[in-house]
């Protein structure tokens, strides 16, 4: 029976299928870190996992004093069980607005809402949401922490609701998601960690060796597909995939959360 692929699940079936392979993972999540050690253990011997940002890959090669590599897979998702734990990146339950993915950092949530000023707030909802209702609820989150700091999900998402046109407030998709997703990628630094982590990645390939990155949302994948397209221009990358490969039905029904993602590859020329 195949594992699940959050937490170390790509790495299980990798190992499994390529007795040769030895694997360096790289997280800055303790606890996904845990899991992925857990599901991998019978490999034990074939795979090192490390507490990092991904950006700093290089340095972390380094420390295991590996010059280049065969290939690296880059899953950029937000795991599930990352979702259910108490850590504020869902809306769904009320919890304290956090969303670090590396609980030893300092920026949160919290301190973006709260005290990051109006433009601020309005930029980031507006370019790593892609929300369209961005200035209403920008406008709506000064206007309430005027009066008290917003502590929960809940009060965020129901700030985020109001500022909906009512019509549009029971829709398919949640009309938090997408203000959710900025503030996260924000206190993440989400899309520089790509930028930088991808961008070294092609350079610490061997010659052929292939990288492959699957995202989950339209920023993301613009984002590896620019860098791709700039490691093509200055001919370090061959382009493997025309446009990003998709599930199919079948992997939709058995795992709906890959509905969103999207999978591009390049070879190191």
């Amino acid at each position: 029976m195949m594992p699940p692929l959050e937490g170390g699940g790509h790495s299980y079936l990798i190992l499994k299928n390529f007795p040769e392979i030895k694997i360096v993972g790289i997280d800055r999540d303790e606890y996904a870190l845990k899991i992925a050690e857990e599901k991998l253990k019978k490999f034990n011997g074939r795979f090192t996992l490390i507490k990092e940002s991904f950006r700093n890959v290089d340095t972390v090669l380094k420390s295991l004093r590996l010059e280049k590599v065969e290939g690296f897979l880059f899953d950029l998702g937000v795991s599930m069980f990352q979702l259910k734990m108490e850590r504020g990146f869902s809306f769904q339950r009320e919890e304290h607005l956090d969303m670090r993915m590396d609980t030893a950092q300092k920026l949160t949530a919290y301190d973006v809402v709260n005290f990051y000023p109006k433009a601020a707030l309005e930029k980031i909802i507006k370019e790593y949401g892609e929300e369209k209702f961005y200035r209403r609820i920008v406008k709506n989150i000064v206007e309430y922490r005027k009066k008290k700091r917003i502590q929960t999900t809940k009060e965020l998402a129901d700030i985020v609701c109001r500022s909906y046109p009512s019509s549009l407030r029971r829709g398919r998709i949640h009309p938090a998601t997408k203000t959710f997703q900025a503030i996260r990628i924000e206190v993440n630094d989400e899309l520089g960690e790509i930028k930088e982590g991808i961008s070294k990645a092609i350079d610490l390939l061997k010659h052929e060796g292939i990288i492959q990155v699957i995202s989950f949302h339209s920023l993301e994948d613009r984002t590896v597909k620019n860098i791709f397209r700039e490691a093509k221009r200055l001919k370090k990358l061959k382009i493997l995939t025309k446009k990003p490969i998709t599930p199919g039905k079948e992997e939709i029904e058995k795992n709906p959360p890959s509905r969103s993602a999207k999978l591009r590859a390049g070879k190191r020329l």
